[in-house]
């Protein structure tokens, strides 16, 4: 695996030289149809475990840093990437892992009998959360949906505090609401890009 790591302000540098890319404000070759990239622009790093200690340093230590956290991550183009690489950051950090498994339905009657409950919680959809949510004190999550759009928008990270059965704890790190508390509960959520409708919790 290759993957590029970088951390604090470095991240920041790569974000807005990725949308630059993204946006077509970088040039291209003519002739090879290929752009450059400036020298600096990541370092390679061959293996995982490298990675997360070049971007999450002592994080058994630092996770209850918030401002660092909140300077820290790893971009991956693939959801089983991502669940990879948050086992194994989770791994280093002390206590109790905690795990959250949604409930899945079909909303239309007429459809229960052909989307049986284990086919929908195998599903791993764009901007949802899995089936089988696992989670540990310390740990920072993303928000995905727009809550409350002054306080919890989509991409919002807030650190877990405290996990209950239905509810969880958490801290927001970053922005104009940095260390403020708040609980979230269950969330009915609805994709719209399926054949069928569909509901998880």
């Amino acid at each position: 695996m290759r993957c590029d790591a970088c951390g604090g302000s470095a991240t920041n540098m790569v974000m807005v030289q990725l949308l630059a890319v993204g946006n077509g404000k970088v040039p291209v070759d003519a002739t090879t149809g290929l752009i450059t990239l400036i020298n600096d622009f990541c370092r390679f790093i061959d293996l995982q475990l490298a990675l997360i200690e070049n971007v999450f340093p002592n994080i058994s230590e630092n996770n209850q840093n918030y401002a660092w956290l909140s300077q820290q991550a790893i971009l991956a183009a693939k959801n089983n990437n991502v669940h990879a690489l948050n086992f194994t950051i989770q791994s280093k950090i002390t206590g109790d892992l905690v795990t959250y498994k949604s409930v899945d339905s079909i909303t239309n009657p007429d459809d229960v009998v052909n989307y049986p409950t284990e086919f929908l919680n195998s599903l791993e959809l764009p901007g949802f959360p899995p089936h089988n949510l696992q989670l540990k004190v310390g740990l920072v999550i993303m928000i995905l949906r727009n809550l409350n759009p002054s306080r919890l928008c989509n991409s919002t990270p807030l650190a877990l505090k405290r996990l209950m059965p239905n509810l969880i704890e958490t801290t927001i790190i970053n922005g104009k609401y940095l260390g403020e508390n708040l609980c979230i509960n269950r969330i009915p959520m609805f994709p719209t890009d399926l054949p069928f409708d569909f509901k998880r919790l």
